[in-house]
């Protein structure tokens, strides 16, 4: 599919950010495969990016980088205005709808689970819970499957449907193990 004119476009958000719906864990390291989890309130990507990437800046510096399933959102754009920042995306069939890769200045990668916006209460808080738990050994896709009935869907022809053991989607740089900071939660 032709990229738009609209989509080359920085897009500037027409109000401003809302407070995400997101669970940190308390430290990033050891074998924890999330960072969080995050539950978006739409699926429309100016309305709900710039609050989360603003609470990711706060914690852990200014975010450069979005990765995003390209299905799973209304539309699709090249940069986003957060602030005075502007934040490159990445749209990808490959990368599973559960999942959103941020990359950082530093280039920390901060891997987050994304609960769908249908999801009741009681499962997304439990699907974030799950997700921000620093001893959590479980994929994105598979929280969801557990803790929702919310079907979960493959991640296209490619077969990459996580980021385990380091892979990630399209050429995204793998995670170096010593580049995890410790920052507090949010």
């Amino acid at each position: 599919m032709p990229i738009t004119t609209a989509q080359r476009a920085t897009i500037v958000p027409p109000s401003p950010p809302s407070s995400p719906r997101l669970v940190m864990a308390p430290s990033r390291g050891g074998q924890a495969v999330l960072d969080g989890g995050w539950w978006p309130r739409s699926s429309d990507p100016v309305a709900e990016l710039p609050g989360l990437v603003l609470a990711l800046s706060d914690r852990y510096g200014p975010i450069r980088n979005v990765m995003l399933n390209s299905s799973a959102w209304d539309s699709r754009f090249r940069k986003l205005a957060v602030g005075a920042a502007i934040v490159r995306m990445g749209w990808f069939a490959s990368l599973d709808t559960a999942l959103l890769i941020a990359t950082t200045d530093r280039g920390d990668q901060i891997d987050l689970l994304v609960v769908p916006p249908t999801t009741s209460a009681t499962a997304a808080e439990q699907a974030m819970s799950r997700a921000a738990d620093p001893t959590n050994t479980t994929h994105a896709p598979d929280i969801l499957a557990a803790t929702s009935a919310v079907p979960v869907t493959g991640a296209g022809p490619s077969g990459v449907r996580d980021n385990k053991d380091g892979r990630t989607a399209e050429g995204v740089a793998q995670r170096p193990a010593n580049n995890r900071s410790t920052a507090g939660s949010s």
